[in-house]
């Protein structure tokens, strides 16, 4: 199968990535860890805002993710890393495909809103569950790799790190295939105009649905790769403001390019540590000024600067 020259770059960056981590702080490692494990929930979002739906629940299949890695390990003594996240994708696709059923019947407000409320009647019951842990969550048993187990401390976090690259570049390559697939192409069609690919014989619902299920499942590996990072689950995973820092880094980020999300879950990441170290009363206010700024001035998000920039070489 021949690779274009996105996904070569892709590769390339990726391999970079984990090159870069053989020689980088242990602080860092977490911290693209966490970001790229967000960036992928933030692919989801994206792919929905493509075919004109905005997601502000996307939180409830992070949560979902991350939740059943931590249960299979606690509850059903399932410690490989590999078939616990295969596992929280799949749980997650099972109840994408039952939800997806009613939502995708809405459009506009009225998905973001319906989206929003199953994520936090899923908030609600985590936090009644005293068996999970309530509010405070529980931690993650130790996990291995195909019966290997890394060594607890840097060996662990630095397979994560590679584990949550190597996912990221199967997820965009395949979501980089998906939109430049003739059903990638009808979905944004769809965006534009429901009632004419109607005419066309296609059926714009079915679409919205198979985008939604193929979304909870890549927020799921997100939400799972988390819960190995930071070696902890609790029910803020799924809380409200969870799904609008997804939303948040996908305006960031814009729609233009695959690694958009990944760009933006970075520097999303980074602005907000430094914000809480210099500024800890004021953060929020930081971020808030940050997303002004890039609504302002580049309203297609920090990808349209690269866009940009190819642009100009090419005039």
């Amino acid at each position: 199968m021949r690779l274009d020259k996105t996904e070569i770059s892709l590769g390339l960056i990726a391999l970079g990535c984990v090159l870069f981590g053989f020689v980088s702080p242990g602080w860092l490692i977490f911290l693209l860890t966490i970001a790229l494990a967000k960036a992928l929930v933030v692919q989801g979002v994206v792919m929905q805002m493509r075919s004109g739906l905005v997601s502000f629940g996307q939180g409830l299949f992070y949560c979902i993710g991350g939740y059943t890695v931590g249960m299979g390990g606690q509850f059903f003594g399932i410690h490989d890393a590999v078939a616990a996240l295969s596992l929280g994708m799949f749980v997650a696709i099972i109840i994408a495909m039952l939800l997806g059923l009613l939502l995708t019947r809405y459009r506009e407000i009225f998905f973001a809103m319906l989206s929003l409320a199953f994520s936090m009647i899923l908030f609600g019951i985590l936090v009644k569950s005293q068996e999970l842990g309530s509010t405070d969550g529980f931690n993650v048993h130790d996990w291995t790799l195909f019966g290997w187990a890394p060594e607890a401390g840097a060996g662990s976090q630095y397979t994560v790190f590679t584990m949550t690259v190597v996912s990221g570049l199967i997820v965009a390559v395949l979501i980089h295939r998906y939109t430049k697939a003739g059903i990638g192409v009808i979905c944004e069609a769809v965006r534009e105009n429901e009632v004419r690919v109607e005419y066309l014989g296609l059926s714009p619902r079915w679409l919205l649905y198979g985008n939604y299920v193929a979304a909870a499942a890549v927020s799921a590996l997100g939400g799972g790769l988390t819960a190995l990072a930071t070696g902890h689950v609790d029910p803020e995973m799924a809380y409200w403001t969870t799904s609008g820092e997804f939303v948040f880094i996908a305006l960031l980020g814009g729609l233009g390019h695959v690694a958009a999300p990944f760009i933006a879950a970075i520097v999303f990441s980074f602005v907000r540590t430094y914000a809480i170290e210099f500024v800890p009363h004021t953060w929020q206010m930081i971020l808030g000024f940050t997303l002004l700024a890039v609504i302002i001035f580049l309203p297609k998000g920090l990808w349209s600067l690269v866009s940009r920039e190819k642009t100009g070489e090419r005039a």
